[in-house]
């Protein structure tokens, strides 16, 4: 929960990706590489709603995401979007030095329980993600989560869009917005766990699910903060930095 007096903090882990081309001209070919990153339009909304955020990037998050409850404590909510379960269980000194370390899914769920924040956002490699390599079926983390996770890929994909409903007009993550939403492109295919509050769905399936786990709470939004899930029109929307202010600050405990 945020400290009176003290600006709120939270942890943005994923939302970052690394690309290799091949480019094929006739009998040649070479390649390039380059770099990609997808929170600016979560980090803004957070920022305009009194956020500090500190993103950690894929590439940096396996030597770098917290392995101890004293430093998740130093957050007030934790965001993971886009990254897979293995980033957080494969720690450097684990999979190249065989060292054993903490089990960073089960360090998480019990600081949730202990008081702590977590929120999910969906993505292809988030939930069970694509061909299910997000790979959190089954983890310590899903039991923190106000949702069970469908096996192998779990994606659905909405070229045409579909807009989302909103099923808790009342709920204190939503209170203000509009009914209605821009439409998205996609989402992960989840189930509300039962007791959980089912705030939103897209299509047949829940959208965004809130609950509570111990002590403390967690948030799953089964679609992406920015594209591609997420178009223009949502990332623009005037509800948006609204929502997201809404989701972390239910999770965080205000």
């Amino acid at each position: 929960m945020p400290r009176v007096g003290e600006r709120k903090r939270i942890l943005l882990a994923g939302e970052s990706w690394v690309m290799h081309t091949i480019h094929q001209k006739g009998f040649d070919s070479f390649t390039t590489t380059a770099y990609g990153e997808g929170h600016a339009w979560l980090q803004a909304a957070l920022e305009a709603g009194g956020w500090a955020v500190e993103h950690l990037p894929n590439h940096l998050a396996a030597a770098r995401f917290p392995t101890t409850p004293g430093e998740l404590a130093a957050y007030d909510a934790v965001i993971l979007s886009d990254i897979g379960a293995n980033t957080l269980l494969l720690h450097p000194d684990t999979f190249e030095r065989s060292r054993p370390m903490p089990n960073r899914l089960a360090l998480l769920r019990d600081w949730v329980a202990a008081g702590g924040g977590l929120v999910m956002v969906g993505g292809y490699l988030t939930f069970n993600g694509i061909e299910g390599k997000a790979r959190y079926g089954g983890t310590a983390v899903e039991e923190a989560l106000p949702v069970e996770l469908v096996p192998g890929d779990d994606r659905v994909e909405l070229p045409e869009g579909v807009s989302p409903r909103v099923r808790a007009a009342d709920h204190p993550i939503i209170a203000g917005l509009a009914a209605e939403w821009p439409a998205l492109l996609g989402y992960n295919r989840l189930r509300a766990r039962p007791g959980a509050d089912l705030v939103a769905t897209v299509g047949a399936d829940p959208l965004l699910v809130a609950g509570r786990h111990g002590n403390g709470r967690s948030v799953a939004f089964a679609s992406d903060c920015g594209p591609h899930w997420s178009p223009p029109a949502f990332c623009e929307w005037e509800g948006y930095a609204p929502l997201w202010q809404g989701i972390v600050g239910w999770a965080a405990g205000g």
